[in-house]
């Protein structure tokens, strides 16, 4: 059974770290308002709040629900990727996400500024006036990174099927970040004040739809190269599994041939792979590498 890849597992720390500390400090200091994103034209918003709002929580099952996706999802892409890429598109997409939000928190304080006949060059006239209601516009939480995160495994293993409760069939991924996609965009139609930032989920997912496909079209500038990049971090890791099989030294000869049965067809897999590409792989082939991944 492979470990939780080493920034996933620091993030998840981290994230829970910052939650309790928040619990603990609540009679003392409001880390949420500290270091949740406020809405740019008030008062309280500083710079580092779009990095620091992705730590930041509003209540257990806030928390627990990102960092279940954040474990789920960013264990696989880390595995992918590498812990300096990860990392780097966790970062990116969250700030992404947080940009959309001040966005789409601008456009409303405008619609709603603006009805009163106020021009745009009034506006920060009525931001300042207006003050205190809008430093209660405040995000916190992962979601936006972790939305990025959905997006990038459905574009990397678009066939996997994943069971979504409530839904008692399996869905295919590609399928689970469209329906995400359309869920969460007309949520933003329907509920424009909801206390879910429906957009900086939408957001997340744009910047991360676009930094996957920069990589994949500049795959010698460090970035992505197609579903192959995916075999070459994990051959390490068959090979290493190869050797190990090899002086295993476990008496029962059916549990070992079968042992060595896996790894010659994970062989012929990644063989195939090198002559043909991983796009020739058929549906089982592929859920073969990524089952063995996960071992």
């Amino acid at each position: 059974m492979l470990r939780m890849p080493a920034v996933t597992r620091n993030l998840i720390i981290l994230n829970f770290l910052c939650f309790i500390s928040m619990l603990a400090l609540g009679r003392v200091v409001d880390l949420n308002s500290l270091f949740g994103l406020h809405f740019f034209l008030a008062t309280d918003f500083h710079v580092y709040q779009l990095i620091t709002y992705m730590f930041m929580h509003g209540g257990w099952e806030h928390i627990i629900l990102n960092m279940f996706m954040l474990w789920m999802f960013g264990s696989v892409m880390e595995r992918v990727w590498g812990p300096r890429r990860f990392i780097a598109y966790y970062l990116f997409c969250g700030v992404g996400a947080g940009l959309m939000q001040e966005i789409a928190q601008f456009v409303q304080f405008y619609v709603i500024s603006s009805d009163g006949g106020f021009g745009f060059s009034q506006l920060l006239q009525v931001a300042a006036a207006n003050d205190s209601a809008l430093s209660q516009w405040t995000t916190v939480g992962a979601s936006g990174a972790i939305y990025s995160l959905l997006l990038a495994f459905g574009m990397m293993f678009p066939e996997e099927r994943m069971f979504i409760i409530p839904i008692p069939i399996p869905i295919k991924a590609k399928w689970m970040v469209l329906g995400s996609i359309a869920v969460e965009f007309f949520s933003a139609l329907a509920q424009p004040g909801s206390q879910v930032a429906h957009i900086a989920h939408l957001g997340g997912m744009i910047f991360g739809f676009f930094l996957i496909r920069y990589w994949q079209r500049h795959p010698y500038g460090g970035g992505l190269q197609g579903g192959s990049q995916i075999f070459n971090s994990m051959r390490s890791k068959w090979e290493q599994s190869k050797m190990k099989h090899q002086r295993d030294d476990n008496p029962d000869w059916d549990y070992n041939a079968r042992k060595r049965a896996k790894q010659e067809e994970v062989d012929r897999i990644l063989d195939k792979i090198r002559k043909s590409g991983y796009d020739s792989l058929t549906r089982d082939e592929k859920q073969t590498l990524f089952d063995q991944s996960k071992k």
